[in-house]
């Protein structure tokens, strides 16, 4: 009975991962038909902004370039390059927010070579969807201080460019300022990992049923049998 019953337990809370997980989705997707943040709009602390995430932003600034990093060993479409991030000085406002701009690929031959991209001058309008820092991939040492990184720690980023840098970053997406930069912004959506919960479900439920279906045997039918 007991066996049964946790078995029966942890394929319930199976389920009511798989609910929460659904149930975020539709919150995400209710926020990305929002109206678009502005630049006055961006939440300044990591507690306000958790409440703007996918929301769709249109940001008016300056690109500092000469603090652009590519953030090394990333995918988009099952190819590996490099994430350009850069900082976008907001207009009207003391902050900077990374934005993540797309992808670039890498060159194989010469590691040391990076992508040309074209980064605008002057004021920029750039269109985005608000979203947590750059991913952390597994790494073996600190990351080097250089333009190309594993990672990027926002804090000490923020020091090294001597930017005010807001807690999250943008992904940026298509729009004409993008034209001609060189980057892909296939962004893939975010993975929810449902049909995992949905398969651990059905195990837990088929290890109840069978120590239940074993219990009956083994002290009923098997005895009944025997007598």
């Amino acid at each position: 009975m007991l066996g049964v019953g946790l078995t029966l337990r942890l394929g319930f809370w199976q389920l009511d991962r798989a609910a929460q997980k659904i149930a975020l989705h539709e919150r995400l997707e209710a926020r990305r038909v929002l109206p678009a943040l502005r630049n006055e709009d961006l939440a300044r602390s990591a507690g306000d902004a958790e409440g703007q995430l996918d929301r769709r932003v249109v940001l008016r600034g300056r690109w500092l370039a000469d603090r652009t990093v590519f953030l090394d060993n990333r995918q988009m479409s099952g190819q590996a390059g490099f994430f350009v991030v850069t900082p976008l000085a907001i207009d009207g406002r003391i902050d900077a927010v990374v934005v993540q701009r797309g992808w670039a690929p890498r060159n194989f031959i010469d590691r040391s070579v990076l992508p040309v991209i074209d980064t605008p001058t002057g004021t920029v309008e750039v269109h985005g969807l608000f979203a947590p820092p750059p991913a952390r991939l597994y790494e073996f040492a600190p990351s080097a201080s250089g333009a190309i990184r594993q990672n990027l720690d926002l804090e000490a980023y923020a020091r090294e460019s001597r930017a005010n840098l807001l807690p999250m970053s943008v992904l940026q997406l298509p729009s004409p300022s993008t034209t001609g930069d060189g980057l892909r912004r296939e962004w893939p959506a975010p993975a929810l990992g449902v049909d995992r919960h949905y398969g651990y479900a059905v195990q837990w439920f088929a290890l109840a049923a069978l120590m239940t279906g074993m219990y009956v045997w083994f002290q009923f039918v098997r005895r009944r049998r025997q007598s």
